[in-house]
C-alpha cells in the first residue's frame, strides 16, 4: 500500500508542489506506507535535488516524449493503472487548475472519492485519512474523513508547512508504455504569469480594486510589488471592467490565495473577493472609506487614498532596503 503523490509538470517544481509532498510524506509515516510521485514532465533527472529529504521512496516517470504534457487523454489511464499497481491508498495532487482536472478524471475513472481545494491533511486517529475543506466562501470549515480506498485529495498553496529531513533523494522508475495515439494532440504550451511571482503561490500579495479609480493607476501598485517581491491581485469589479487580465483575480469566482500578507487597495471587501482571500495571514486594507467592509476582515487599516498611501508606503520601503552609509 501506498500514498502517490501527482507532481505538476512546469519547468521546475512550484512551492505547492514540494509542500504537497511533505504534507503526503507526514500521512504516509502516520499510515506507515511507502512515499510515491509521479513526474509527468521531462528531465525527470533535473527534479531530484528540490525533492531532497522529502521522503519520496520512489519516482515515476515515463520516458520522454512518449506521452505529452498535460495530455488528460494520455495521462489519465498510466496514472490509473500506476495507482491500482502500487495499491495506493491515497492520491494527492496541488490544487492548481491541473491538479484538480487530473484528480477529477483519475476519481471518475477509479470510482474514488475525491476532496478538492483542502487546507489540512492529516491522519485521524485510527490512520483513517483526514482532510479540512472551506465551504460556503469559506464560512465554515468541514473536517471529512476518507474511509474509502483509493481517495483522491488536492491541496491549497501556502496552507500546509514545507519539513525536509535529511537530503535523501528518491529512486527513479522509468516507464516504457506505447506512445499515445489519442484524438486530442497538444499543439503547444504557452504560459502566462500573472506578474513576476505566481499569484496562487505568492507569500504577499498586494490586491488593488475600484478605488484605484482607473487601469493607468496599476504601475502604483506594481512599484509596491517590486518591493516587497508580491504578486499583483485584482477584484472582480476591475477584472470585469476590462482594467486588468482575469489572470489576477481573486476571489470566489477567480483564484484562492493563502499568502503570509495581503494588501487590499481600494478594495471594498465583497463576500466573494473575502472568499479568496481569507486565509491570508496577514491582512492590510487601504481604503479611503472608513465604513468599508474590507475594515472589519483585517489585521491594519489605514484609512487614506491609496494614491498617497501605497508611494509613501513604497517610498518608506525602499528606503529601509538601503544600505545603511
Amino acid at each position: 500500500m501506498t500514498v502517490l503523490v501527482l507532481l505538476e509538470p512546469r519547468c521546475k517544481l512550484t512551492d505547492s508542489n514540494l509542500t504537497t509532498v511533505s504534507a503526503a510524506a507526514r500521512l504516509a509515516r502516520r499510515l506507515g506506507v511507502e512515499l510515491h510521485a509521479v513526474w509527468p514532465g521531462k528531465k525527470v533527472e533535473d527534479q531530484l535535488a528540490l525533492l531532497a529529504g522529502l521522503g519520496i521512496r520512489c519516482l515515476h516517470s515515463v520516458e520522454d516524449g512518449v506521452l505529452p504534457q498535460f495530455s488528460h487523454e494520455a495521462w489519465v489511464p498510466f496514472l490509473a493503472d500506476l495507482a491500482r499497481f502500487l495499491e495506493t491508498r491515497l492520491i494527492v495532487a496541488p490544487s492548481s487548475a491541473l491538479g484538480k482536472a487530473w484528480c477529477a478524471a483519475l476519481a471518475a475513472r477509479l470510482g474514488a472519492e475525491l476532496v478538492q481545494d483542502c487546507t489540512a491533511l492529516e491522519a485521524a486517529g485510527d490512520g483513517t485519512p483526514l482532510v479540512e475543506k472551506p465551504l460556503y466562501a469559506g464560512k465554515i470549515v468541514a473536517a471529512l474523513r476518507l474511509v474509502d480506498s483509493p481517495a483522491l485529495v488536492t491541496l491549497r498553496p501556502n496552507t500546509v508547512p514545507l519539513e525536509r529531513t535529511g537530503e535523501e533523494t528518491p529512486d527513479i522508475q522509468f516507464h516504457s508504455i506505447p506512445a499515445s495515439n489519442g484524438l486530442c494532440i497538444i499543439q503547444d504550451v504557452v504560459w502566462f504569469a500573472a506578474g513576476t511571482v505566481e499569484l496562487a503561490e505568492a507569500r504577499v500579495v498586494v490586491a488593488g480594486g475600484r478605488g484605484l479609480g482607473g487601469p493607468e493607476n496599476w504601475p502604483l501598485l506594481r512599484d509596491l510589488c517590486d518591493v516587497l517581491g508580491a504578486a499583483l491581485g485584482a477584484s472582480r469589479a476591475v477584472v470585469d471592467a476590462g482594467w486588468i487580465d482575469q489572470a489576477h483575480q481573486v476571489g470566489q469566482t477567480g483564484k484562492t490565495v493563502s499568502p503570509d500578507l495581503y494588501i487590499a487597495c481600494g478594495i471594498s471587501g465583497t463576500i466573494q473577493h473575502l472568499a479568496g482571500m481569507r486565509r491570508a495571514g496577514k491582512v492590510v486594507a487601504i481604503n479611503k472609506d472608513p465604513a468599508a467592509e474590507i475594515f472589519r476582515h483585517c489585521d491594519y487599516g489605514i484609512v487614506g487614498d491609496l494614491h498617497e498611501v501605497v508611494p509613501a508606503l513604497t517610498r518608506e520601503l525602499k528606503a529601509r532596503r538601503q544600505p545603511v552609509a
